[in-house]
């Protein structure tokens, strides 16, 4: 590359001589000042003779002028040279650069692509350490957890000795109230009864006395089937029972007579069995009559269909003209006095379920009723785990109507249990939920169940009847940890 740029150069600097020599002046001696000044040019192209007759500078300057147009014609090809040597040096000079542009972006691709494998492997090591961090914030929190439950630091004396400082708490003593344990559970009204007056004979209604949505007592009318020839039965069971009470009368009166005649011995002894047997014949006849008659106007009773219970009259109901068999029902009626609610109790209350609780039952209506509990099922819903219940109400008005959504709070009376403040509520190292108290200047880990969530704090079962409850340090002691407790007051969270 060096030796083509040098080459170059050298062409250039012929080329400016040529140059010089062509603009410069040939200068011939003896021919006078200034005669003898002749531009090398006209010298080289001929245009004018020659000043002096000079054989000799004649030839030399033709020598001259032939050498001039040599030196052109280089001149020419040295320009010529020159160019082509440029090109090329320029053509070496950009393809040297763009060889080393070329190694260049190689080398720099390469150090990207390494920069980027470190760069993931990086990113590869920071997740990795990042799980390791999280890992071990985990470990440090159970370390602090464990370290926070064991008793606090030793100091050495000294003569050696070690003393441990006892964790100092605050501790509210709570004793045992009656708490009113209720239970509350959701379901709905349902009827007591739903029953279909049906009719004890066949025969075609004649006339509907009711229509749906009527409250009915035990009593009225519901319907009235075609009687045809009852009416004609009992008059014949009537007649039948008179001529057969007719019969007895003088039964009664044969035998009366011929047992006045036997006791005067007007009449043979064995005369009296006869009458008596007509007497019991005579009665039977008239127990039968009896009994005809009875049975005609049941008979004919039968054809008026009466409500049995009180409450409304619902569908399905018969109408005019239709031929009733016995069995089919008339009317149905919906006993709305007394009524049930329906619900179900949590398994883990069951235990405090009895018959005749009192409850108290608001349907989404408004409507507030109060009852008793009259039956707990034995058995549990195996979809739900809880046993289901009624509540016997009175509805004397009809004011609760049947299929309600209703929720009832049934009261099972009282047990013992603290009202705690929820922030003395802890968690020991298994899970459990539980308070920790003082006893015996010792920490103690008590379990508890919440029955209760008021305004004024949790009610809570599982207590003994006086417990020293620690109300502040108890996230710094464990179970049996030697404490110093300083003992507040006897208190409610109220």
């Amino acid at each position: 590359m060096r030796a083509l740029l040098s080459f170059g150069l050298a062409i250039l600097i012929l080329a400016g001589f040529g140059v010089w020599m062509m603009q410069g002046t040939l200068v011939i001696g003896g021919v006078g000042p200034g005669k003898g000044e002749k531009p090398i040019a006209s010298v080289l192209s001929g245009a004018e003779a020659p000043v002096s007759g000079d054989v000799a500078l004649t030839g030399a300057a033709e020598a001259s002028g032939t050498a001039a147009e040599e030196a052109k014609a280089k001149l020419v090809a040295l320009e010529a040279a020159a160019a082509e040597a440029k090109a090329l040096a320029d053509a070496a000079y950009s393809a040297e650069r763009k060889t080393e542009l070329e190694a260049d972006l190689e080398e720099k691709t390469a150090a990207v692509e390494e920069a980027r494998k470190k760069a993931e492997e990086a990113a590869a090591v920071a997740e990795e350490a990042k799980a390791e961090a999280e890992h071990a914030a985990a470990e440090a929190a159970k370390v602090k957890g464990e370290l926070q439950a064991v008793a606090t630091v030793a100091t050495r004396t000294d003569s050696g000795t070690e003393s441990k400082a006892l964790q100092s708490v605050r501790t509210v003593t709570y004793i045992a109230q009656p708490m009113a344990v209720e239970v509350p559970l959701r379901g709905r009204t349902r009827a007591k009864a739903s029953v279909s007056a049906v009719a004890e004979t066949s025969g075609i209604v004649d006339t509907i006395h009711v229509s749906k949505g009527q409250v009915v007592s035990v009593g009225d009318k519901l319907c009235t089937l075609d009687q045809g020839t009852r009416v004609a039965a009992v008059s014949q069971a009537e007649a039948g029972l008179a001529q057969a009470n007719a019969g007895l009368v003088q039964a009664q009166l044969d035998f009366d007579t011929n047992e006045a005649l036997r006791a005067k011995g007007l009449a043979a002894p064995n005369t009296g069995r006869g009458v008596e047997v007509g007497l019991s014949a005579a009665k039977a006849g008239l127990s039968g009559a009896q009994s005809g008659l009875d049975n005609a106007k049941a008979e004919l009773e039968r054809t008026v269909v009466v409500a049995k219970v009180n409450g409304v009259v619902q569908d399905p109901m018969a109408t005019a003209g239709a031929m009733l068999a016995m069995g089919m029902p008339c009317a149905t009626i919906v006993q709305l006095d007394p009524m049930v609610f329906i619900g179900q109790v949590p398994e883990a209350r069951i235990g405090l379920a009895r018959l005749g609780l009192v409850a108290s039952i608001k349907t989404v209506s408004g409507e507030t009723v109060e009852g008793e509990v009259s039956y707990i099922s034995a058995t549990a819903d195996p979809s739900t785990r809880s046993f289901p219940v009624e509540i016997e109400f009175a509805n004397v008005n009809g004011a609760v109507r049947d299929g309600i959504t209703a929720q009832a709070t049934v009261s099972m009376g009282t047990a013992p249990a603290h009202l705690l403040p929820q922030s003395v509520l802890t968690l020991n190292s298994e899970g459990v939920l539980g308070i920790r108290a003082v006893e015996d200047s010792k920490a103690k880990f008590y379990p508890i169940q919440i029955a209760s969530d008021t305004r004024n704090g949790v009610w809570v079962l599982g207590l003994p009847l006086k417990v020293d409850v620690i109300t502040l340090g108890q996230e710094y002691v464990s179970d049996g940890q030697e404490v110093a407790a300083t003992n507040v007051e006897v208190g409610s969270p109220t």
